[in-house]
């Protein structure tokens, strides 16, 4: 247990080899968290969520090195690191939608992800591998088992969570107003084709189930409208 102790604070060291291990470090934590979101096709996946780490674990380093090497004592080295908490909300914000005619709000989760990978970033960049590696852990815990469990839940209420592929962007906010208009979606976000194909457009929709209607029947319908390629229940 000692020894381990010894190395840690040997790491905790600014020097070159503890640069590149936290720049690293910043980079694996980040990517650990960005990877469910890039699986689920989201605007900020693995090379934002990977960007937001190693930016913010230099960002401390700064603070570090300036009062560690250069003697910089007039100025507090964590204040450079405190920017990154209020200006990563800029970031999250671009990854939020309000659609028209549609009170639901979408992103969030991806928003507050980044933040989180920001934060993990400057505990990197200070020297916290600890708390860093276990918070990448439990964010993704967070992203896998508990979106399932708030699918059961959603299941539950009769709710069709469907992944829709449709062969022109040019429709994508008529389609988008149709679905809510015409199948009770509550929350829709668009996303990139599944299929890879040039020119179609994802769509993932929360829809709502009336008592009277089966989820084969609701995909069914789904897959009659006009433009869409394939649907699918996720």
């Amino acid at each position: 247990m000692g020894l381990l102790i010894e190395e840690l604070d040997f790491l905790r060291e600014i020097n070159l080899w503890t640069v590149i291990l936290r720049l690293l470090l910043a980079v694996l934590c980040g990517g650990v968290v960005g990877m469910e979101r890039e699986v689920h096709g989201r605007a900020a996946g693995l090379r934002t969520h990977m960007m937001v780490a190693v930016g913010a674990a230099l960002t401390t380093l700064i603070g570090v090195f300036s009062l560690d090497v250069l003697e910089v004592t007039w100025a507090d080295p964590m204040r450079i690191g405190a920017q990154v908490i209020s200006g990563i909300g800029f970031l999250g914000a671009g990854t939020i939608l309000l659609k028209r005619g549609n009170p639901q709000i979408t992103g969030l989760t991806t928003a507050a992800g980044l933040w989180v990978t920001a934060v993990i970033g400057l505990a990197v960049g200070a020297g916290f591998y600890e708390g860093a590696v276990l918070t990448a852990l439990v964010s993704l815990l967070i992203f896998t088992l508990v979106s399932k469990l708030e699918f059961l839940m959603n299941s539950k209420r009769q709710r069709l969570f469907v992944y829709i592929e449709i062969d022109d962007v040019n429709v994508v906010s008529a389609f988008a107003d149709r679905l809510g208009e015409e199948l009770s979606a509550v929350e829709i976000q668009v996303t990139p084709p599944r299929s890879g194909t040039a020119g179609n457009v994802g769509v993932e929709a929360l829809i709502r189930i009336p008592k009277n209607e089966s989820v084969s029947a609701k995909l069914h319908r789904l897959q009659s409208l006009e433009h869409v390629i394939f649907a699918l229940q996720l």
